[in-house]
C-alpha cells in the first residue's frame, strides 16, 4: 500500500485517536515481555534449565508473540481497506449512474429545445404570410371603401332625386290596382310612447304574410328619409331580473318625413320590403347601432345592443356582402352586437338566408330570436345555428289558456333553452303582476315600458357620427350602467322630438370613412 493510501486511510483519524493506537502498542509490547519473561523463569525454576536455555526459549517466545501480532494487525488492516474500497467503489458506481441520468436529461431538453424551435418556426412562417395577405386585402378595402364613399357623395350631391326612388316607383303596380294603406297597430305621429298594450311591430311581416298595400307617395317618402338620413333610432333596456339592472338595449328605427312628422315601424317596413328598400335602412341602422354601442362600452364594458334586422336583407346579395364587410370590420364587437331576427326567419329559412346566416355565425356574432307566435321552438336547432337568446311576449307565457297547445310547459322553459346556453328574455312586460309570474318561471332578463321606454337617438354628424339632441341642446350621454336617462312621461317624449332645422351635410369626410381614407394613406 502506498504512502498516500496509508495516509488516506489513517489520515481521517484524530490526534487522539493516534495517541490511544500508540498506548495499546505499549501495552501489547510489555505484556509480550512478561509473557516471555514468566515462560523463561518457569522453565528454570521447575524444568531446571539453565539460565542461558531459558533466556533463549524466552527469547523464542517473545519473537514469536512479535510476528503473530505483526500478522493479525496486518490483517485486520488489509480487511478494513477492503471495506473501504469496497464502500468507495458503490459511491463511484451510483455517481457515475447519476452523471449518465443528467446527460440524458440534458440531451432531452436539447431534442425538445430544438423540436420547439422548429415547430414554432413552421407555426410562425404561415402566420407571417397570412398577415401579409390581411394588410394587403385592409389596404384593398380601405381604397375600395374611400372611393365608394366619394361616389355616394358625389351621387348625393348631384342627383336631385334618389335613384332608389325612382326604381321602386317604377316597380309599383298601376294607381287603380292599389287600396289605401290600413296601418296595423300604427302608432301616434308624435314622439309620445305607445302604449305598452300595443304590440310591437312585427320587423319583417310582410315576408309571410299578406304584403300591406303600398302606394308611390310612401315608397318616395321612404326613399326620401334613407337619403337625407332621416333615420331615428330609439333604445329600449333590458333588465336583470329581479335586480332590474340593465343589461343590454334594443334599438328599434322610425323615419321622419320633409316635415319631420314620425312615421312608425308598422307604418314603412311592409311597404319598405315591397320596394326593397329595407334592406338599405338595415345596413343605415347597422352602421349607426355600432357607433352607438362605441358609445355605451366606453361607460360600460358589460353592455350589448339588439340590432334588428329584416329577412328582405339576408335575400340581398348586393346589400349583405356590405353589411358583412362592415361586420369583419367590427369583429371585435361581437360579443356586445346581437342580431335580431324574427322567428320566422329562423323556422322558414330559404337556403340563401341559411348561408348569410352562418356566415354572421362564423364571425362570432350571436343572434336573437322575436316575434314569437308560439313556443313550438327546437333549441337544439336554434343553438347551433348560433341564437343565444329568444325573446317572449310575457302575455304568451303568461297565457294559461294556450298551455295545452305549447310543447313544452312556459315554466319549463328557461331551463330547457339555459341547456343550450340561450337566454330567455320577457318582452312587453307591462306590470308589476307580471313580474312576480315571469320569476316562478325563472326568467332572468325583461323588457317593457314598466321598466322604460324607448329613448329616442339623433344623427347630428351626418353618417359618420351619432350624437344624442333635444331640441338643439347639448348631448346627453347614455347612462348603461344605471339605466338610460328615460323621459318621465308623454310630455318629455314630446320635448324629446328632433328639431325641424336640419344640418347640410359638410363636404369633408367624417366619421368611419374618413378614418378608412386615413388608414389608406401612403403616409
Amino acid at each position: 500500500m502506498s504512502v498516500g493510501a496509508t495516509g488516506w486511510l489513517t489520515g481521517t483519524r484524530g490526534p487522539r485517536a493516534h495517541q490511544m493506537i500508540r498506548i495499546s502498542t505499549i501495552f501489547v509490547a510489555i505484556c509480550m515481555i512478561l509473557i516471555a519473561a514468566s515462560l523463561g523463569m518457569v522453565l528454570y525454576a521447575l524444568v531446571g534449565l539453565k539460565v542461558s536455555e531459558s533466556a533463549i526459549v524466552a527469547l523464542a517466545a517473545f519473537t514469536f508473540l512479535i510476528l503473530y501480532n505483526a500478522v493479525s494487525m496486518r490483517l485486520k488492516d488489509r480487511s478494513d481497506v477492503g471495506v473501504q474500497i469496497a464502500d468507495l467503489s458503490r459511491g463511484t458506481a451510483d455517481l457515475a449512474r447519476q452523471v449518465a441520468e443528467l446527460g440524458r436529461r440534458v440531451a432531452a431538453a436539447e431534442a425538445r429545445v430544438a423540436t420547439s424551435d422548429s415547430g414554432m418556426n413552421s407555426r410562425v412562417d404561415p402566420l407571417a404570410g397570412e398577415i401579409n395577405e390581411l394588410s394587403t386585402m385592409l389596404r384593398q378595402l380601405a381604397l375600395s371603401v374611400a372611393a365608394h364613399d366619394d361616389a355616394l357623395e358625389a351621387l348625393a350631391t348631384t342627383a336631385p332625386n334618389h335613384p332608389a326612388t325612382e326604381r321602386a316607383v317604377d316597380r309599383m303596380p298601376p294607381a287603380g290596382a292599389v287600396a289605401a294603406a290600413a296601418p296595423v297597430n300604427a302608432e301616434p305621429a308624435s314622439a309620445t310612447a305607445v302604449p305598452a298594450s300595443e304590440q310591437k311591430p312585427d320587423k319583417a311581416s310582410a315576408a309571410d304574410a299578406p304584403l300591406v298595400p303600398a302606394n308611390a307617395a310612401m315608397v318616395k317618402t321612404i326613399a326620401d328619409a334613407l337619403e337625407a338620413n332621416r333615420i331615428d333610432l330609439y333604445l329600449q333596456p333590458m333588465v336583470t331580473l329581479p335586480q332590474r339592472k340593465v343589461r343590454y338595449y334594443e334599438i328599434t328605427t322610425r323615419l321622419r318625413d320633409e316635415a319631420d312628422k314620425l312615421i312608425p315601424a308598422a307604418d314603412f317596413i311592409g311597404v319598405a320590403e315591397q320596394a326593397e328598400l329595407m334592406a338599405q335602412i338595415d345596413n343605415a341602422v347597422m352602421l349607426r347601432s355600432v357607433q352607438v354601442l362605441r358609445r355605451l362600452l366606453v361607460r360600460n364594458k358589460d353592455v350589448g345592443v339588439f340590432c334588428n334586422i329584416s329577412a328582405a336583407t339576408l335575400r340581398d346579395t348586393a346589400i349583405f356582402a356590405q353589411c358583412l364587410d362592415f361586420l369583419e370590420a367590427n369583429r371585435a364587437l361581437a360579443s356586445s352586437f346581437i342580431l335580431e331576427f324574427k322567428q320566422s326567419t329562423f323556422r322558414n329559412p330559404g337556403p340563401l338566408e341559411s348561408e348569410h346566416l352562418a356566415a354572421l355565425a362564423q364571425r362570432g356574432f350571436r343572434f336573437s330570436m322575436d316575434n314569437l307566435t308560439d313556443l313550438r321552438i327546437e333549441p337544439r336547432d336554434l343553438a347551433d345555428r348560433g341564437v343565444r337568446f329568444i325573446k317572449v311576449p310575457a302575455p304568451l307565457l303568461l297565457d294559461q289558456n294556450r298551455i295545452s297547445t305549447s310543447d313544452i310547459h312556459p315554466a319549463d322553459l328557461s331551463d330547457l333553452l339555459g341547456r343550450f346556453g340561450i337566454d330567455l328574455i320577457a318582452e312587453k312586460i307591462e306590470g308589476e303582476r307580471s313580474v312576480v309570474d315571469l320569476l316562478d318561471y325563472d326568467v332572468r332578463y325583461g323588457q317593457g315600458f314598466l321598466f322604460a321606454a324607448p329613448r329616442p337617438l339623433r344623427a347630428d354628424a351626418g353618417p359618420g357620427g351619432v350624437s344624442e339632441t333635444v331640441n338643439g341642446a347639448q348631448p346627453d350621454p347614455v347612462r348603461p350602467a344605471g339605466g338610460p336617462d328615460l323621459p318621465a312621461g308623454p310630455g318629455a317624449m314630446a320635448a324629446a322630438r328632433p328639431s325641424p332645422a336640419r344640418t347640410e351635410p359638410s363636404g369633408r369626410l367624417v366619421g368611419t370613412a374618413a378614418l378608412v381614407r386615413r388608414a389608406a394613406s401612403p403616409t
